[in-house]
């Protein structure tokens, strides 16, 4: 019997001992894995968006532009008289930068798919013949090859303007070698070409190298309980309660204005396969505008992107974008089978008119009518006529109910 406690006092020592072993071995795993985690990801550290880097971009811009690589309407001014003036970074991914600045007392925006000119691909031509002795009309099929080869789209000579509008001139090969620069930049092509047929996406200002800039606009956000700011469009006097609503019905209304122009006005239907709020902004006249256009495709390229091998429908998705799986040729189909109005109904509708928003500015009976015809909007169609039928009728439907709305709001002033 004497032995036992010295039993327990033995098995009592080996418990700790096993117990400190295993605790320095979890605290020897979480320092190696940390380790390792900062090794693997460093580049995140390095490609923080900071004032600092941002502004060693622009000087190296308008060093390039000094030596005359480079030229735009805008470099001027940024880099000689100094009216283009940084003010913060905004975003930075993968060499991607967006940049505000004032320009002359106007906000503006700073884009690029890549930090350093050098970066894009060189026109070969350039340096084969002199610049001065290229005929237009070469430079007009070799924007519109691009052209082709970005969006997979054909452009004839006379819709060229917006994306070659340069002169002969001293700096004719900066401004070729600054062209091709940003014509390998899909949002730079579809704002320009965009700009003069659509209120819904932005308005270039002009360019610097392989710079481009747009207009300011804030976008929104999935965390503000209206998903834009709406302060900042209906302004502080009128951002009470009634003010709000009537300003979500009139965004509303633009957001199906916006899909039914990018389904109809142009020769290919635009898809939008990144829809959140942080890639629209909003207008002080209340239009909705796509100010995030990476993961925008007309119809051809858009076919081009879905038609992969596949082993499910889940193989099928390409962000918001996705198209059913054929298991016979184990091949994605090349038609998309959910639409725009769908997402924006899911992912920006939803948030506006559900249940926990209702109020007693509009009517009981018409907010449930709305209500259900989002959720029903909301649901994934079909790719055959029926699907495409029922989404004409939840757009009509959607169109009557917003309209009746707003003669409601009116009439309770």
């Amino acid at each position: 019997m004497r032995g036992i406690p010295g039993l327990k006092r033995l098995r009592l020592k080996i418990w700790r001992r096993c117990t400190l072993v295993l605790l320095l071995l979890w605290a020897a795993c979480w320092v190696l894995v940390s380790a390792l985690l900062f090794l693997l990801h460093r580049s995140v550290f390095s490609e923080r968006c900071t004032d600092e880097k941002s502004r060693r971009i622009l000087a190296r811009l308008c060093l390039d532009y000094s030596s005359g690589a480079l030229t735009g309407d805008l470099c001027e001014d940024l880099c000689v008289a100094h009216k283009l003036v940084y003010k913060h970074c905004l975003y930075y991914d993968r060499g991607k930068k967006v940049i505000q600045a004032d320009w002359r007392g106007q906000p503006i925006i700073l884009k690029s798919k890549k930090e350093i000119f050098s970066s894009y691909q060189h026109l070969s031509m350039l340096e084969e013949v002199e610049t001065q002795d290229i005929p237009e009309t070469e430079l007009l099929l070799m924007v519109a090859l691009e052209v082709k080869n970005v969006l997979g789209l054909e452009l004839s000579n006379n819709t060229m303007g917006p994306l070659w509008t340069r002169k002969k001139g001293p700096r004719w090969k900066a401004q070729v070698a600054s062209m091709w620069s940003l014509l390998q930049q899909e949002e730079y092509i579809y704002f320009s070409l965009l700009q003069d047929f659509s209120k819904h996406v932005l308005r270039i200002i002009g360019s610097c190298g392989h710079f481009y800039a747009v207009e300011y606009l804030t976008a929104g956000h999935a965390w503000h309980k209206t998903l834009f700011p709406l302060e900042n469009v209906v302004g502080p006097s009128l951002a009470g309660r009634k003010s709000k609503v009537r300003a979500i019905i009139d965004i509303a209304l633009s957001f199906l204005d916006m899909v039914q122009h990018f389904d109809n006005d142009f020769s290919h239907r635009f898809h939008l396969c990144d829809i959140k709020p942080e890639n629209f902004a909003i207008r002080h006249d209340l239009t909705v505008v796509a100010i995030d256009v990476d993961m925008a495709f007309f119809e051809p390229k858009m076919r081009d992107i879905l038609e992969q091998n596949c082993t499910g429908d889940e193989d099928c998705n390409f962000f918001d974008c996705f198209s059913k799986c054929n298991l016979k040729i184990r091949k994605c189909g090349a038609q998309r089978a959910n639409n725009n109005l769908q997402v924006i109904c899911d992912k920006i509708f939803r948030r506006w008119f559900s249940p926990n928003l209702r109020g007693p500015l509009v009517s009981l009976p018409l907010q449930l009518q709305l209500q259900k015809a989002v959720q029903e909007c909301a649901e994934p169609g079909h790719v055959d006529a029926a699907g495409h039928q029922r989404t004409l009728k939840s757009l009509s439907e959607l169109y009557h109910l917003l309209q009746v709305t707003q003669l409601e709001l009116q009439r309770a002033e």
